[in-house]
């Protein structure tokens, strides 16, 4: 057993004023509490992510991680009931003529239990076959009592004309079937808190984002987004989703991963009133952010205006408009021809938007 190397963390008096604090003895992170009359101390550093155990709160016996909320024992290190293996070092303290010193050398070792990662946290690898497009609505309406959507009719219009037209594979996912829950404000706690796959995904397995994740990253290779005009923004429920996507353009930032590549985002943007050119700018300037790239004329739009209070004839006039749906389709194309481009791919020669060279399978993005 390596001898004892005491540590002078400072007066007693001053450090029972906190029940857990962050406390640094040397290099040393360590987790320092006061419960009933005593001090204990852990690391300082979660097994999870490397989240600072001292910044946390204390719920019952256990210190609970400001990061992600998983827990230790204050005295012990010992992960909470059910995972006890899953402990991090524990510190003996002892206190001389009024300041409280910390042995350096663990009492007892850190151990990591093995943890299977996370399905969506694999290579990122393009495997072989056709042009695959997801679209995504974005509109929020009662599903029980459904009614017409002008965004929904022309992103199906772009999806069909998709598939038939260019033999991709298409799959439509609507933001109002799928239960998720809103960004918890993970990267405001520190960058590294922020991770990929993101945490709340990590932490609830019923957690529907998933599905988003698993189609734009993993499987898509153009994405076409359709969200209404609400007071001249894009949908709640498209903001309720790109606040979630931060985790993607996080990678960028912290760990220089590139989790987007040769990837191509096109929008869809209806409303009763005016503003599209804002609603396309901030789509525009959000997914180009997390890396996607963007056919010419990258959107289609329809408003009215400002004055056009009957919303009746703003869906009439969209339902009845061939210029819109031929638009929709238009889009579809353009965007499918950019991927083909960047895939180098002659994924459907009979049917090819404009020619293209052999199709190869890229590289994985590995972090």
């Amino acid at each position: 057993m390596p001898d004892a190397q005491w540590f002078d963390l400072g007066s007693v008096e001053e450090l029972k004023r906190r029940d857990l604090r962050h406390i640094m003895a040397g290099r040393t992170p360590l987790a320092l509490s006061f419960v009933n009359g005593e001090f204990s101390a852990i690391s300082g550093v979660c097994n999870h992510v490397g989240g600072p155990l001292g910044e946390g709160i204390l719920e019952g016996e256990f210190v609970k991680c400001p990061w992600h909320n998983w827990k230790f024992h204050h005295r012990t290190g010992e992960g909470e009931p059910g995972s006890e293996e899953d402990r991090v070092s524990s510190y003996e303290t002892r206190i001389e003529n009024g300041h409280l010193f910390v042995n350096l050398i663990p009492r007892t070792p850190r151990h990591k239990l093995p943890h299977p990662p996370h399905r969506l946290a694999r290579a990122v690898v393009r495997e072989p076959g056709p042009i695959r497009v997801v679209g995504i609505s974005s509109t929020v309406m009662d599903a029980r009592n459904p009614r017409y959507s002008a965004s929904d009719d022309l992103l199906q219009t772009a999806l069909r004309h998709a598939a038939a037209s260019h033999c991709a594979e298409t799959q439509l996912l609507k933001l109002n079937d799928l239960a998720f829950r809103a960004c918890e404000g993970y990267y405001s706690k520190s960058a590294h808190a922020c991770t990929w796959p993101c945490s709340i995904t990590q932490m609830d397995d019923k957690d529907q984002m998933e599905q988003v994740y698993e189609a734009l990253v993993h499987w898509g290779d153009v994405v076409l987004v359709a969200s209404p005009i609400r007071w001249g923004a894009a949908s709640s429920l498209y903001y309720k989703m790109v606040e979630r996507m931060n985790c993607v353009q996080n990678q960028l930032t912290i760990r220089d991963r590139v989790l987007i590549r040769n990837k191509v985002a096109a929008f869809i943007i209806v409303g009763g009133q005016d503003n599209i050119q804002a609603v396309a700018g901030q789509m525009l300037g959000f997914f180009s952010e997390i890396g996607f790239v963007f056919p010419q004329f990258p959107y289609i739009a329809h408003s009215r205006g400002w004055s056009a209070e009957d919303m009746e004839q703003n869906v009439l006039s969209v339902q009845q408009s061939r210029e819109l749906h031929e638009g929709a389709e238009a889009l579809a194309a353009r965007a499918v021809e950019l991927a083909q481009r960047l895939l180098a791919g002659e994924l459907c020669p009979e049917k090819i938007v404009r020619g293209g060279r052999k199709a190869h399978r890229e590289e994985p993005v590995r972090g």
